[in-house]
């Protein structure tokens, strides 16, 4: 059954964040683009704006929250946003830059992208992140590209994914397994996932938007189970681990 009060919410929450000045175009993301939002699930929204974007014209429609500058969540291709509370629930603010999404646009159809550390994100994110929403999101108000998933970067992106993943476990084994740590292995052994996830999605050619999902879509929430064997078997938990992720496509 259609969730009509959603669609009514989601349109006045686009009415509003459309008429920013700047703004050219606002879309929904996250679990309720993809329809699999759950009754308490957050609204995800980007603002695409041109130029200009100034947050006080946001932070003057009067919603409880908060709502960062441009730059505050880091400067790269997530470049701010905010989290309101609007009628009740909780909306998630994007600023997307678009003369900056363009460039990434450009960049990923030619295989090229680079990596940025980011809040709540283990192994970081790609810049053809922002790409990935164009392709997935659903636009509310104005016109934006829907790109498919570029051959170039089917090329090039799984390549420095492995590699990643591949520093990340040849660090831990000398820094961390032969000494006996533990958790830093356990952390290390998660990051890894989560860069082998990237590399096995890129190579299928399947967007990806956030960590959340990364582990089951790629297939490897069985390491689970193998780095519950870490306390007791850190050296051949960790060997088994590895070549779980090694094998991984």
């Amino acid at each position: 059954m259609p969730d009509n009060n959603g669609k009514i919410f989601a349109d006045q929450v686009a009415d509003g964040l459309g008429a920013l000045p700047g703004v050219v175009a606002v879309a929904l993301g996250g679990s309720r683009a993809q329809g699999s939002a759950g009754p308490d699930s957050d609204w995800d929204v980007a603002v695409y704006y041109r130029g200009a974007f100034d947050p006080g014209d946001l932070r003057a429609l009067g919603y409880p929250g908060e709502v960062s500058e441009l730059g505050e969540w880091g400067g790269g291709v997530f470049n701010g946003g905010a989290w309101l509370t609007i009628d009740g629930r909780r909306v998630d603010v994007h600023y997307r830059d678009l003369d900056s999404v363009e460039h990434e646009l450009a960049e990923a159809r030619v295989g090229r992208f680079h990596w940025e550390p980011l809040a709540f994100h283990l192994a970081g994110i790609p810049s053809y992140l922002v790409v990935a929403e164009l392709a997935v999101n659903e636009v509310l108000r104005g016109s934006l590209p829907r790109p498919e998933y570029p051959p170039a970067l089917r090329e090039t992106a799984p390549k420095f994914w492995r590699a990643s993943a591949e520093q990340t476990l040849g660090y831990a084994k000398s820094a961390h397994v032969e000494r006996g740590h533990t958790t830093e292995t356990a952390a290390s052994v998660g990051v890894a996932a989560l860069q082998t996830a990237h590399a096995v999605l890129a190579g299928r050619g399947e967007w990806v938007t956030n960590e959340k999902t990364l582990i089951e879509r790629a297939g490897l929430r069985g390491l689970d189970d193998v780095l519950s064997g870490l306390a007791h078997d850190l050296e051949g938990a960790f060997a088994t681990a590895a070549a779980l992720l090694r094998a991984a496509r």
